[in-house]
């Protein structure tokens, strides 16, 4: 009875996930036979749960339209999902860290003893990695705003702020007019929050940091567009004018490569600026620990580099110069030898 009950909890969750189920899908989920789970859908029903049997050669189980499942039908793994997403999840949006505690301390209180005790015993401590170059977070206003207006397709008057948040007054040399834009993405990428958007003055394409914009919402509805290309990660990463901003670090500086803005921006570390210059050229300003850390990123484009700054950049880039060329005529000598 118990391995019944757990089973009729675990095809409430799968359900809940998706409406219809192959037979086949849903013994496999369960790792039961097929027999089985017919057992138990006939067991939900007695319970009053409206499933129908869906014929056909795809044929399997349909929960009934226009009829809800209880709230948090969540299994073992579901709920170990839940805590784990919770405590790991960056903050990216003003306000949300003591929201998403409060949040799992609900979802603890909610959920039977049996899955209680697994979430609390997932008490983590998120530590932050060097290597990671997260963003300020942004106002969840500005977020629902811009979510809002990609769901229901309503056009957005945005303007842009600085990259302290704040709105330049006009006459100032980095003001820039209110734009109108069909907002059709939310992307998240390294740790940033940006929307894919058809700028209607200038009839192209663009991606926005959405903590750069002032939204305000409109109820002017606009019609889907295809992307220009296929592939949205590729063409939000190898976008340099998203409205990225320089991270704070100990040392920041820049160089020009001899590559295409949009291949740089592609494979830069997040917090750095991508400037095109044209077609084949770039300038790339970054920030590290040290001036030795910024050469070591710019040496991983493998192409050359000029017009480096700061000095110490500059010098950075000789000292590493001479270390690999002393490496590179010890192991001559080794093999001569």
């Amino acid at each position: 009875m118990a391995d019944t009950s757990r089973r009729a909890l675990r095809l409430l969750s799968l359900f809940g996930s998706r409406r219809q189920w192959p037979l086949r899908e849903l013994a496999t989920a369960l790792g039961v036979s097929e027999r089985t789970v017919r057992r138990d859908i006939e067991t939900l029903r007695e319970l009053g749960y409206p499933i129908t049997t869906v014929h056909g050669p795809d044929g399997g189980y349909r929960f009934g339209a226009g009829h809800t499942l209880p709230p948090l039908v969540f299994d073992h793994d579901q709920a170990l999902a839940v805590a784990v997403a919770l405590q790991t999840a960056p903050s990216t949006v003003f306000g949300l860290g003591d929201n998403t505690a409060r949040a799992l301390v609900t979802l603890e209180q909610a959920m039977p003893a049996a899955l209680r005790e697994p979430m609390k015993s997932l008490r983590l401590t998120r530590l932050q990695n060097y290597w990671e170059f997260p963003a300020p977070p942004i106002d969840s206003t500005a977020l629902t705003a811009v979510g809002a207006a990609v769901r229901h397709r309503h056009v957005l008057v945005t303007e842009t702020l600085r990259a302290d948040g704040s709105r330049p007054a006009s006459g100032d040399d980095d003001f820039l007019p209110a734009r109108r834009i069909e907002p059709h993405h939310l992307v998240v990428w390294a740790g940033r929050w940006y929307v894919v958007a058809y700028d209607l003055k200038d009839d192209q394409w663009r991606v926005h940091r959405v903590d750069r914009l002032h939204p305000r919402p409109t109820t002017h509805p606009f019609s889907h567009r295809e992307l220009p290309c296929d592939d949205l990660a590729s063409f939000v990463m190898s976008s340099h004018d998203r409205g990225d901003t320089t991270a704070s670090w100990q040392c920041t500086g820049s160089a020009r490569l001899n590559l295409p803005a949009d291949v740089v921006a592609r494979w830069a570390p997040g917090g750095s600026v991508v400037e095109h210059l044209d077609t084949e050229h770039c300038r790339l300003t970054l920030g590290a620990w040290s001036w030795a850390g910024i050469a070591g990123i710019l040496a991983t484009f493998d192409t050359e580099l000029a017009d480096l700054h700061p000095p110490e950049l500059a010098q950075a880039c000789r000292r590493i110069a001479r270390r690999m060329a002393t490496v590179a005529d010890t192991e001559d000598r080794s093999h001569l030898s």
